[in-house]
């Protein structure tokens, strides 16, 4: 009798601990498969904004080369420069208050407008339009422009980057996809006899 105890015992001490075995298995399959879970659901949190940042950045020709309205004419009288604001038209979903661009707009006569970024040419910081002078001034390096946007004196090595502009019917619209650069406003000259394309890094001095 004891025997057979003692072996019906150890049959049951068996059962139970391959029951616990696969109980241990199965929990430890149940983290792993939660732990996987968990890893796929922060990679595509992780994934997803870097993705969309990255194809933000491919936009279509057209909103580069878009034209911008600045507002109704009468909002520049004739002599006056005024400070505009526009929506970047290549913002980005996420760009929030900061899709604004600031501009100055100088109205020369009836149908005739410049408009000019309001960075410095030096270094980028906001110019300031000062009537009684009649200047551009930059508070950061001494920048200062003329009413044109020519250079005047200071650190810049050139004028206030001027956007391209025209009047359709009572709207003053400038082309604001692109920033203006010196290249991009850079044409055919003539030095010495030599005709060079500055928009394409020519030079008469070049070897």
């Amino acid at each position: 009798m004891n025997e057979a105890g003692h072996e019906h015992s150890s049959e049951n001490h068996s059962v139970v601990g391959s029951e616990q075995d696969r109980l241990t298995i199965s929990r430890r399959w149940l983290l792993l498969k939660m732990g996987i879970a968990l890893n796929a659901v922060v990679g595509v949190a992780i994934t997803i904004p870097v993705v969309k940042y990255l194809f933000a950045a491919v936009k279509p020709d057209e909103e580069y080369k878009s034209w911008v309205s600045l507002g109704p004419v009468a909002n520049f009288p004739v002599g006056e420069t005024r400070l505009a604001k526009f929506t970047n038209p290549v913002r980005r979903s996420w760009d929030g208050e900061t899709d604004g661009v600031a501009c100055w707009v100088r109205r020369v006569a009836e149908r005739e407008f410049q408009v000019f970024a309001i960075n410095c040419a030096h270094l980028g910081c906001p110019v300031r339009w000062f009537p009684q002078s009649q200047l551009f001034m930059c508070p950061c390096h001494g920048g200062v422009y003329y009413a044109d946007g020519s250079r005047a004196s200071g650190p810049p090595e050139r004028g206030l980057f001027p956007y391209e502009v025209r009047v359709v019917g009572d709207s003053v619209q400038i082309k604001a996809g692109e920033m203006p650069t010196l290249s991009n406003s850079a044409s055919l000259v003539q030095l010495g006899g030599v005709k060079t394309d500055a928009s394409k890094g020519d030079s008469p001095c070049r070897g």
